[in-house]
């Protein structure tokens, strides 16, 4: 089994932190569930960086993967949701990446898996039309994974992961127990099981005045500011495992 993962920051594993700083996420719980469950080695890269969007995930990252030797077995595929914080967001472009990049792992006989990311959109600036513009990129995915015949993870879709209790302090990116739930989705469309079960999540407290003055300016503030300078937060980033790496069971 070799599992590469492309994406943003949601692939990448931002929110959820080891000791060190570094992200752990998602891709790397299920890189474990496939270790723990296939009998034969089970090899990782992940390229996925944050603040990509989709045409670079879908050139640069899918470019990397499928210059990997030897090929990997499964190829998940997210991205979009910095493209849908843009003005000007083009659907049918974006589907239209998505298609070739499927294509492109098809024909070269890798395994594509689509992933719609978590749904932030409750508690963001603008999170109504952040909703419309992912709701629509959602279906649309949904509808090529169906015309394709290729797995689609709909983590977008899950009411659940939508609670406070799984987000981190800046309303964007999942915490840890939301990057567990979403690598239980990715699992079970593998057929493969989590590594362990996830602990319990704490609902937050519900933030008051000086709480919402505080996460504009130590999140939303930083963000504008990006935008209008025209830099992204993984400005001089690599994939965090550019090259295969073998995962033990018990590895993460």
């Amino acid at each position: 089994m070799r599992f590469a993962a492309l994406g943003d920051s949601f692939t990448e594993g931002v929110g959820d932190e080891r000791a060190d700083g570094s992200p752990r996420g998602w891709a790397d719980l299920v890189a474990a569930g496939l270790a723990t469950h296939h009998p034969a080695e089970t090899w990782y890269v992940n390229l996925a960086i944050r603040g990509r969007l989709l045409e670079a995930i879908v050139t640069e990252q899918l470019n990397a993967a499928l210059a990997l030797d030897p090929l990997p077995t499964v190829v998940t595929i997210n991205g979009g949701g910095n493209d849908m914080m843009r003005p000007g967001a083009d659907l049918v472009r974006l589907i239209s990446l998505l298609l070739d990049a499927v294509d492109r792992c098809q024909r070269a006989g890798v395994t594509p898996v689509l992933l719609a990311g978590a749904d932030p959109s409750d508690r963001l600036p603008f999170g109504r039309v952040l909703h419309r513009r992912a709701a629509e990129l959602t279906d649309a995915t949904a509808r090529l994974a169906q015309e394709r015949r290729v797995l689609f993870v709909n983590a977008f879709g899950d009411t659940e992961i939508r609670a406070p209790k799984y987000w981190s302090e800046d309303r964007l990116h999942l915490n840890p127990f939301g990057h567990q739930r979403v690598a239980g989705l990715v699992l079970a469309a593998l057929g493969a099981e989590a590594p362990g079960p996830a602990p319990l999540a704490v609902e937050p407290p519900s933030p008051g005045p000086l709480a919402e003055a505080r996460y504009y300016w130590r999140h939303v503030r930083p963000w504008m500011t990006r935008r209008l300078t025209g830099r992204s937060s993984g400005d001089g980033r690599t994939g965090k495992h550019a090259g295969w790496t073998l995962i033990e069971p018990a590895a993460v």
